[in-house]
Order: C-alpha cells, then sequence, then structure tokens
C-alpha cells in the first residue's frame, strides 16, 4: 500500500512554484545526433546566452566520446567537448547557469579525457548506461565524484529493460555518490501511467539515499512533455528538454513548453522564442531533420530502437504500412 500511495500522490503543486525543478538544455548533446554535432560557434554561443537569460539551470554541450574510437573528422567538436572549445564559448562560465557534459560507458576514455574539477569549467558529468552496464557506469560515478563534478546517471531503454534489472540497477547507484537518478524512456515508448509508476519507484530509491530523480523523454508518441511533466509532478526534480525538441528521430520534450508551463520567477520565455524563431529555424534550413513522424510513431508503439524509422525515412519511404509489418516481424 506503501508504494500504491507513492504512486497516487503528487509531489507539491505545479500550479505553483516548486524550487526543486531544475530544467537541463540538452540541445547540442541530442540535438547533435541530428547533424553530427555540426552547430556553428555563433549557435552555441548565443544558445549559451539564451539559457542565462531564460534562468535554465543545466546546459549540456555534449558527449566526451573517446577520439579513439570515434574519428574527428566525421563529427563537429561537440562530440568530444574538449575543455578549450567550451571555454571559447563561455569563458569562465561567470553566470549562474551550470555546464554539463555526457559519458557514455564504454564510448569514452573517462580517466584521460575528463579533467580535475579544478581544471575545468564544466560542472557536472552525465554518465549514461544500460543496465547490463552498471560495473562500468559505478567506477566512472566514483571517478568523476572524486574529481569533484555533481555527477548523474542516465538509465537508458528502461522501456526494454526487465523489472528486476531495473531494480538491481537501482539497488546498486543508491549505495553510490551519484547526485541525480535519470529515468530515460530511449525508445519514446512510455505512457503516463508507466512513467508514474517508474517514477515512484525511482523516488522511493533516491529519497533513501539522498539523491535527486530526473527525467529525459523522447516524443515518438507525443508524449515527451506530458510524460516530463507527469514524472516531475510524482517527485522527479531535474527535467531535460531541447529548443523546439531538437534531437534524434522523434526529438525531445519542448524547452519552450516546460518554460511557458513551470511558475518559477526566474524563467523567461521570450529569449528562448526569440532563439527558436532565428536559430533553430536555420538549422532546420540546413537540413536537419526532427520530429514526430508516423514511422517513430511506429518504433515507439512497438517499443523498438529509432534507427528503422530514421533509415526509412532517410530513403524517403512512405510505405509505412511495411515498416509496421518489418517491425511485427521482427517482434515475433
Amino acid at each position: 500500500m506503501a508504494n500504491q500511495a507513492k504512486t497516487i500522490n503528487q509531489k507539491g503543486d505545479l500550479m505553483s512554484y516548486r524550487p526543486d525543478i531544475k530544467l537541463l538544455d540538452a540541445t547540442i548533446r541530442d540535438g547533435g545526433l541530428v547533424n553530427n554535432f555540426g552547430f556553428s560557434d555563433e549557435f552555441v554561443k548565443e544558445l549559451y546566452k539564451t539559457n542565462i537569460k531564460s534562468g535554465v539551470e543545466y546546459m549540456e554541450f555534449g558527449y566526451k566520446a573517446s577520439k579513439e574510437l570515434f574519428d574527428v573528422k566525421e563529427f563537429g567538436k561537440w562530440k568530444f567537448c574538449d575543455e578549450e572549445d567550451i571555454r571559447a564559448i563561455v569563458g569562465e562560465n561567470d553566470s549562474p547557469l551550470k555546464l554539463s557534459v555526457m559519458a557514455d560507458v564504454g564510448r569514452c576514455d573517462f580517466k584521460k579525457d575528463i579533467l580535475p574539477k579544478s581544471e575545468s569549467v564544466i560542472d557536472m558529468i552525465r554518465i549514461a548506461t544500460y543496465t547490463h552496464q552498471m560495473p562500468g557506469a559505478l567506477e566512472m560515478i566514483n571517478y568523476c565524484h572524486d574529481m569533484g563534478y555533481e555527477t548523474t546517471i542516465n538509465i537508458m531503454a528502461v522501456s526494454a529493460s526487465r523489472e528486476d534489472d531495473i531494480a538491481q540497477a537501482l539497488d546498486l547507484v543508491a549505495k553510490s555518490p551519484v547526485d541525480v537518478i535519470y529515468l530515460v524512456d530511449s525508445y519514446g515508448s512510455l505512457f503516463p501511467e508507466q512513467v508514474r509508476r517508474l517514477t515512484a519507484q525511482y523516488c522511493e530509491v533516491a529519497e533513501a539515499s539522498g539523491k535527486k530523480v530526473g527525467v529525459h523523454m523522447h516524443n515518438n508518441q507525443q508524449l515527451a512533455f506530458a510524460n516530463t511533466i507527469e514524472s516531475i509532478s510524482h517527485g522527479a526534480s531535474f527535467a531535460d528538454a531541447t529548443m523546439s525538441g531538437m534531437g534524434r528521430g522523434a526529438g525531445n520534450c519542448f524547452m519552450e513548453q516546460m518554460l511557458s508551463f513551470l511558475r518559477n520567477p526566474n524563467y523567461k520565455l521570450t529569449p528562448t522564442l526569440k532563439f527558436v524563431e532565428k536559430y533553430v529555424a536555420e538549422e532546420r534550413a540546413k537540413g536537419s531533420q526532427w520530429g514526430y513522424d508516423v514511422p517513430y510513431m511506429l518504433t515507439g508503439a512497438l517499443n523498438r530502437h529509432p534507427r528503422a524509422a530514421i533509415a526509412f525515412l532517410k530513403d524517403n519511404r512512405t510505405d509505412y504500412n511495411e515498416l509496421y509489418m518489418d517491425l511485427l516481424n521482427e517482434l515475433s
């Protein structure tokens, strides 16, 4: 019954100001998956200034990816987030905005590429992992914590994970020094009721160990905003969003929606709208594509990785039912 109560009861009132809620702009990181991180310096600089003006608390610059595993000639610099590149945008970051980067387990040289916090303008390292990679994730959490950073663990693709694997992962994370545990809907497959139950599960673990819960949603079923709101209303404190939802495949929760919905008096919508009307429009004009489409709805509804939908759209196909049949055949 206690777990049921946690599932039903809301945390506070979203019609009023909840100071524990923090927004993280993931446009460069998740949006970089759309254009191989080929953002201009002007785009990144203006986004940085926009987040400061809008009152957003965190901005993610991209990945700390291994240059041994990924060819630097094939990606823009935000795939790797060298310290000097970030400083070229933010200087010493004399602002309240905190900066983050993401490091994937098994895809980064964290002991070489992540400097001590005293030598870096970065504030937070976000460790992305699958449940089967938890030992590696815990090693990275401990290392980054010892280096002086805030840390999060973003447990990916939970919609495709077994319940006992999620429970075991949360148990391990609870014993670590991580600051925020992220609920991530990688496939855009979750419905609000599922998000509510998972949020309750995450919050029960987090609250018992002095941690916060974050939420990162994808828009395959046009539920990214609804699921984000569902999660924070039931206990999550950190919410990811991107400018106009820019992100892999169907994209993410819209930053514009979050700023217009939350009642934080420090949030300002106008700077973000001005950025969207100029810089996001220019990015679309260059050919970057993201956002809801039927193929993404199909992969979301069937709880599949969006790679099939991405390839389908890249080939300019419109035979949606053929894709649907192919996905069903994979499941069977």
